[in-house]
């Protein structure tokens, strides 16, 4: 069953050994759980710079895929000591993008759960940027109201 939740996103960028840059946001999403996979979407809003993008991410047993559609177009593969390549796609044009995911944690179920990933991204072989997210589901009662975005 989909249910209306809240999801709360924490990530963490940095470009070098000093430079790093936090965002934090939280919004209400769609999320739905089979019993062994966890699948959350969520609209992007002009805190994250994504206005536009609709993002979902699908929690598996051994990896995470994130899929953004709209103004953003990317699809990519978390899975925990591997490289991905990847497409991204802007209005501006597209790059091939490398993702190398060092660690993966999460624990989903039927009432929302979390996902944390630790990765970094890489063009043309170069590394770009170290990247670390938690997303925190928790599932709206219907009493509540959301605050903040």
């Amino acid at each position: 069953m989909l249910k209306d939740v809240w999801i709360s996103i924490n990530s963490i960028h940095s470009y070098d050994q000093e430079d790093e840059d936090s965002l934090e946001f939280s919004t209400d999403g769609h999320y739905y759980f089979d019993g062994e996979n966890g699948c959350l979407t969520y609209m992007e809003s002009d805190v994250t710079g994504l206005e536009g993008t609709r993002t979902s991410v699908i929690v598996m047993p051994d990896q995470v895929v994130v899929d953004r559609d709209g103004m953003i177009t990317s699809r990519m593969i978390f899975r925990e000591g591997l490289r991905d390549a990847f497409q991204y796609a802007t209005p501006f044009g597209a790059a091939t993008m490398g993702i190398d995911t060092r660690r993966i944690r999460h624990h989903m179920d039927a009432n929302g759960g979390n996902v944390e990933i630790d990765y970094v991204v890489d063009m043309e072989h170069t590394v770009a940027s170290r990247n670390r997210f938690q997303i925190t589901v928790t599932e709206k009662k219907d009493h509540e109201q959301p605050v903040g975005c």
